[in-house]
C-alpha cells in the first residue's frame, strides 16, 4: 500500500534567506492516503527572536521554543519518518524552503522537490478562481473548524488530512465502521458469510431477456458495445 507522509511547518517568519527558522513541525503518516495514526511532531529552538506578528500567527513566543531542541538536533529524527515517501503540504513550496534551508545548515541533503505533492495546487485547478486556503478548504468541505484558534502545525495536519481526501476521492474511502487493535490505525470492513448461508442465483426468464435486449437497442451508443 501506497506511503505518504502529510507535513506542515510553523516559522518566525516569511523568508528562510533572510534568517527566518523553523520553530515547529508536524508530520502525519498516511497509508492509502489515510491516516494511520503515527506521527511527527515538535517543537523548535529557533537559535533567534520570535517576532510579534508571528506569534499572532502560530501562538509561540520565544519563552515557548526556549530548552527546546535545535534544528539539527531532530534532523535525523525527521528523516528517518518521511523516509523516501511523497511529501503533501499545503502551499508546499514555502514548506520545502523553510526545510531544506535548515538541513543546508545543519550540513544534510536537502529535501528533493520530487517529492513534493502541493494541496494548494491541487485545490487551485478543482476550485480555480475560489479561494483556497485551508481554513476555505476546510469550510467548503465542511470539516470542523472549531479547534483551530492559531496555525498549531499538528491540527493543521489534521485538518490537511481530510482536505486532501476529499481533494483525492472523497470521504467514501472511509467505509470501515471500526479500527481494530493493533490494525496500523487503517478502518477496514470485512464480510463473513454466516454458517449454512447459500447463494441465490437468479435467472432471468426469457420474457426478461426480451425486455432488456429491447431497452438496451434503444441506448444512444453505448459504450459496452463499442
Amino acid at each position: 500500500m501506497k506511503r505518504s507522509i502529510l507535513f506542515d511547518t510553523e516559522t518566525t517568519g516569511l523568508d528562510p534567506l533572510k534568517g527566518d527558522r523553523v520553530i515547529e513541525i508536524a508530520a502525519l503518516e498516511l497509508m492509502g492516503d489515510l491516516p494511520t495514526g503515527n506521527n511527527f511532531h515538535v517543537l523548535i529552538d529557533p537559535e533567534r527572536d520570535v517576532p510579534e506578528e508571528a506569534s499572532r500567527v502560530h501562538g509561540f513566543t520565544r519563552a515557548d521554543l526556549e530548552g527546546k531542541p535545535k534544528f539539527a538536533e531532530i534532523a535525523k529524527g525527521f528523516l528517518d519518518f518521511v523516509g523516501d515517501d511523497a511529501l503533501i503540504a499545503h502551499n508546499a513550496r514555502f514548506d520545502f524552503g523553510f526545510l531544506n534551508a535548515e538541513l543546508g545548515r545543519a550540513g544534510l541533503p536537502e529535501l528533493d522537490m520530487g517529492r513534493m505533492v502541493d494541496t494548494l495546487d491541487m485545490a487551485r485547478e478543482r476550485f480555480p478562481g475560489m479561494p483556497n486556503s485551508l481554513d476555505a478548504l476546510c469550510r467548503r468541505f465542511s470539516i470542523d473548524l472549531s479547534e483551530r484558534t492559531t496555525h498549531n502545525a499538528l491540527l493543521d495536519c489534521r485538518l490537511l488530512a481530510a482536505v486532501y481526501l476529499e481533494l483525492t476521492g472523497g470521504r467514501q474511502r472511509g467505509l470501515g465502521l471500526a479500527v481494530e487493535e493493533g490494525s496500523g490505525g487503517i478502518a477496514t470492513y470485512t464480510y463473513a458469510r454466516p454458517a449454512g448461508h447459500q447463494p441465490v442465483r437468479v435467472q432471468p426468464t426469457e420474457a426478461e431477456i426480451e425486455v432488456h435486449q429491447a431497452f438496451v437497442k434503444r441506448l444512444s451508443d453505448p459504450l459496452w458495445l463499442t
